[in-house]
């Protein structure tokens, strides 16, 4: 475990008996309020988490993967946005009701966010080890001294190559893999319970995506921390999360376990996104993809928001939104964590 000493009443991990999950989203709905109209990003969003789980939140863009995740932050521009109905419970309290000043001491010290444009997340004008520092300055009254040390040691836990001779380096003098993992250390720096990781690996190459997922399964474990993973790119999940919650229009389409949900999707929406994967075994084949766009959010089609691009869509689906429901085997018996928002979910697992 780290030497950086827990922020003052910050409450201690979860004990494995302790059955509150970390954090509960609870029927989230979020809109925005424009010129044309009422944008409804997030319509009835359902998920929870728990200390030393990764859940992974899979969807193309304008799905309201990152509009959710801004919810629970509270850093949501509001207005435009508004949050209409729900409730975002971290350890049982509901966030959305607490004053501006609760939030802001969850946030960071509980609850911190990785964002996924390292260099615009980053001052340019100011030393990665100023900036480290300034959350120990802030919350724990560190001298510059001492914060300078400690973000030092978090350069060394991130494992950026010698640390306190580029402690004093700015933003622009390190690589994209190296900035990631700038954010990361930040991230980290009050050892939150939670950690929302939005695209944390955007930009970035092959291998050093792999690198960075690496290294956050790696933390996740010794801070045993909760972890929302927020991607459309179902590669860099397979290894990493514990469960996978699929949206798309602004609603959760998709649950299962992530193994299971490679195995055999329940969506279609699923499938599609599973089919798109590049494969080594299908060299010359032409790349599947679904075919159509995200919907407007303006305008999102009646019945279920898929129905344009799916491949399975009948009249039901053109007229009737349909419930998540609980998945099966062919013999009636439940699987655990599957959940599936499609009028055919059995022909598309068991087909």
């Amino acid at each position: 475990m780290t030497t950086i000493e827990k922020t003052a009443g910050v409450p201690a991990p979860r004990s494995e008996s302790d059955s509150t999950p970390l954090l509960e989203v609870r029927d989230l709905h979020v809109e925005f309020h424009t010129r044309d109209g009422i944008a409804k990003a997030v319509n009835g969003v359902n998920y929870t988490v728990s200390a030393g789980e990764t859940l992974a939140v899979l969807g193309e863009s304008g799905s309201g993967k990152s509009v959710t995740a801004q919810a629970i932050m509270g850093i949501l521009d509001m207005p435009p946005g508004r949050i209409p109905q729900g409730e975002i419970l971290f350890r049982g309290q509901d966030m959305l009701k607490m004053s501006g000043e609760e939030r802001r001491k969850i946030r960071g010290q509980k609850i911190a966010m990785i964002f996924q444009d390292a260099l615009s997340s980053l001052n340019p004008v100011l030393s990665v080890g100023y900036q480290l520092g300034e959350m120990f300055r802030v919350h724990q009254g560190a001298s510059r001294k001492e914060a300078k040390a400690k973000a030092i040691e978090l350069m060394d836990k991130v494992k950026i190559p010698a640390a306190s001779a580029r402690v004093n380096d700015y933003p622009h003098q390190f690589s994209g893999g190296m900035r990631q993992r700038i954010m990361i250390a930040m991230a980290l720096a009050l050892e939150p319970d939670l950690i929302i990781a939005d695209e944390p690996t955007t930009a970035l190459d092959v291998t050093v995506q792999a690198q960075v997922m690496d290294l956050l399964a790696e933390l996740q474990r010794e801070y045993q921390m909760g972890l929302i993973l927020i991607t459309h790119d179902l590669g860099v999940v397979a290894d990493v999360a514990d469960k996978i919650a699929v949206m798309y229009a602004g609603r959760i389409v998709e649950t299962a376990p992530v193994h299971e949900l490679y195995k055999r999707p329940a969506h279609p929406y699923t499938r599609g996104l599973l089919d798109s994967i590049p494969r080594l075994d299908q060299k010359g084949q032409e790349l599947y993809a679904i075919k159509g766009l995200p919907p407007n959010l303006l305008k999102v089609p009646a019945g279920c928001a898929f129905n344009p691009r799916c491949p399975k869509a009948d009249d039901i689906c053109r007229t009737d939104a349909p419930a998540l429901h609980q998945v099966t085997e062919r013999d009636g018996s439940e699987l655990t964590g599957r959940g599936s928002a499609c009028h055919f979910w059995k022909e598309t697992i068991h087909g």
